[in-house]
């Protein structure tokens, strides 16, 4: 996508038809289709749209669905970005609070999300790009760092109740080798776009369900603005809502509701 050339990968293909959910054979049926219409020099987003094109055959609800890339980046970096982290963190075990201003010893910090288990607390810096191809560096990962040590000395001094077990950034795309040879220098978790690999951010999701309400085509900018705003940022999170409240808070046209509902219990029953 940045313009440079790479060999074909089949095997990316059939690890990307696995993680959406396809069985072994369809994955490999899919790649071998695409493979026999790849040409030399064919652009990376001509394979995804053959791609996605092929899976809606075996995946129907998929016709609902757009990239989940651009998805996850058509979502308001904040509160939306945030509270979508919190709801994969929370899936994965976790007790989460989200925006929290923690006093460190120096200076008072705005926390994206806290994650908490019985063994650990995790300090978590969120990180939404506009441009999704646009890489994570290394500044993110030295800011989280600093913040991070900030805070454990804080709590040292009684400044707060958190006791900090390690830092952790979340973002919704690739991270720098740069930036992952410092985090795992400096003990940093991180969670980002295929990282860390075969178990990235893309992955949960997939394992989860946890689409973010912006992978569905017929989803309207207003629509979202009103969803969000309530806290709404997972198909998950639109179906389990009370409809009759929902329509009340958020004005949106009962149809058009309706629709958005129907729709995202479709997707996550398939």
């Amino acid at each position: 996508m940045d313009g440079s050339k790479q060999p074909f990968d089949r095997n990316k293909l059939v690890r990307t038809g696995l993680r959406m959910r396809l069985s072994e054979q369809e994955a490999e049926e899919l790649a071998a289709k695409i493979e026999s219409k790849a040409y030399n020099g064919i652009p990376t987003k001509k394979i995804l749209q053959i791609f996605f094109t092929y899976v809606k055959a075996y995946r129907p609800h998929f016709k609902y669905l757009i990239n989940l890339r651009d998805a996850i980046t058509q979502l308001r970096p904040k509160p939306d970005f945030e509270q979508f982290v919190s709801q994969i963190i929370f899936d994965q075990g976790y007790d989460v609070v989200t925006n929290k201003i923690v006093p460190g010893k120096c200076v008072e910090h705005e926390v994206d999300v806290i994650a908490t288990k019985p063994t650990e607390t995790l300090y978590v810096e969120v990180k939404h790009h506009a441009l999704a191809h646009t890489f994570t560096g290394v500044d993110v990962f030295l800011e989280a760092n600093s913040t991070f040590e900030d805070l454990k000395d804080g709590f040292f001094e009684g400044r707060h109740s958190y006791n900090f077990t390690k830092p952790m950034v979340v973002c919704n795309t690739k991270i720098s080798d740069h930036a992952k040879r410092y985090a795992d220098c400096r003990g940093i978790a991180h969670l980002g776009w295929r990282d860390p690999e075969n178990r990235g951010l893309e992955f949960l999701i997939e394992e989860q369900k946890s689409y973010p309400i912006t992978s569905l085509r017929i989803l309207d900018a207003n629509s979202q603005q009103k969803l969000g705003d309530l806290g709404i940022v997972t198909l998950k999170q639109l179906i389990q809502q009370n409809f009759n409240v929902l329509l009340r808070k958020t004005k949106i046209p009962k149809n058009k509701l309706e629709n958005l509902v129907s729709v995202s219990e479709e997707i996550l029953k398939s």
